[in-house]
């Protein structure tokens, strides 16, 4: 055991939530050498990195291992946003328990499977931390009435967009899990239209970030800002680690000195994949199951072989008439099994007769 004292470098965890349109995805494209995991397509419009839109719950957490296990690729992970990927979270959990809806579970019990499985996204995120990448979740904020047990009377207030209703417990998560939550608005004044003082018109609109807790809203930071300042990256660019903080220093080299990358020139290095042929556009499998398909080289073939040798369908029989809660609750659900077993059997028929 060791004791140690003092404040301890490492990549930070950021949730930004506000309502629709107020710049969250352009402020987390602010952060150093950002990808985006983009689960609603609000980037398409911005100039920068990005992993393949995820179709399931399954490609997104093949997408933050991928991330996490190369680490050289960028210096912040931004999930954009994370109440989109909660509905895939959702439809992962109805598929796997063949079930239509979140409320078919009853009595709370699908959102508590739900609360497990965010769970271990979030671990899963911690690991990226560990990796000396930073983590930006963004998410678009809601309205719900709220009525403290001590007090008379209830009010309004702002939350993050996690559940539709109060039973859903991967809100508590995500705030608890984060170092640093932020609240964007826009700020707005009301002014007499009168002359007496009874009408009153709203005027301005300015973008503001709230940093601490209020009866309004949530918020938290541990950096010491003021409670509002404006919603601009340049206020928290001083605490946020640019990746170089968790590097053994090296040699002092005769080489130039690189010039510095802008925001809007960052791009991610690409990585050798081998190469396959690609998927028929009609193949006629579901989005979710053909991404993962796509992503790792795997063919009907391969998958007809995995299943077969499992019991569960013919080998000749096309994977396309599979029955469609096997392919969403099985093959995309359990998409780390089946890719396993296909690997599996890759390495024998790599062995010579």
């Amino acid at each position: 055991m060791e004791i140690t004292s003092g404040r301890i470098q490492s990549a930070q965890k950021v949730v930004i939530y506000g309502p629709e349109g107020i710049g969250k995805s352009t402020f987390a494209a602010c952060f150093p050498k950002t990808v985006f995991i983009d689960t609603e397509g609000s980037t398409k419009h911005m100039d920068v990195s990005r992993l393949p839109k995820p179709s399931s719950w399954t490609m997104l957490l093949e997408e933050v291992r991928y991330i996490r296990d190369n680490a050289g690729l960028c210096k912040t992970l931004a999930v954009d946003t994370i109440d989109w990927a909660e509905q895939l979270c959702i439809n992962s959990v109805c598929s796997t328990y063949n079930k239509k809806g979140i409320e078919d579970f009853g009595y709370g019990n699908g959102y508590v499977y739900v609360k497990e499985e965010f769970g271990r996204f979030l671990n899963l995120l911690e690991e990226v931390i560990e990796k000396g990448i930073n983590v930006v979740l963004t998410a678009h904020a809601q309205m719900r009435k709220f009525e403290q047990p001590d007090e008379m009377g209830a009010y309004d207030r702002y939350e993050l967009k996690l559940g539709k209703k109060t039973s859903s417990q991967t809100s508590p998560l995500v705030k608890e899990w984060a170092d640093t939550v932020l609240f964007a608005n826009y700020k707005t004044f009301s002014v007499a239209a009168d002359d007496k003082g009874k009408k009153f018109k709203a005027q301005g609109g300015a973008r503001v970030m709230y940093t601490t807790h209020h009866p309004c809203w949530d918020a938290k930071n541990r950096w010491g800002l003021k409670e509002e300042v404006p919603f601009d990256y340049a206020e928290i660019a001083a605490f946020i680690p640019s990746g170089t903080e968790n590097t053994m220093p090296t040699a002092p080299s005769d080489k130039p000195e690189e010039k510095p990358v802008h925001n809007e020139e960052r791009a991610v290095e690409e990585q050798p994949q081998p190469k396959a042929a690609p998927l028929p556009l009609d193949n006629g499998l579901p989005k979710a199951l053909t991404d993962l398909m796509e992503q790792n080289y795997v063919t009907e073939e391969e998958i007809s072989l995995a299943v077969s040798q499992r019991g569960y369908y013919p080998q000749d029989m096309p994977v396309k008439d599979y029955d469609k809660d096997f392919i969403n609750g099985v093959l995309v659900a359990a998409w780390p099994q089946v890719f396993a077993m296909i690997e599996e059997n890759r390495k024998h028929e790599e062995v010579p007769f």
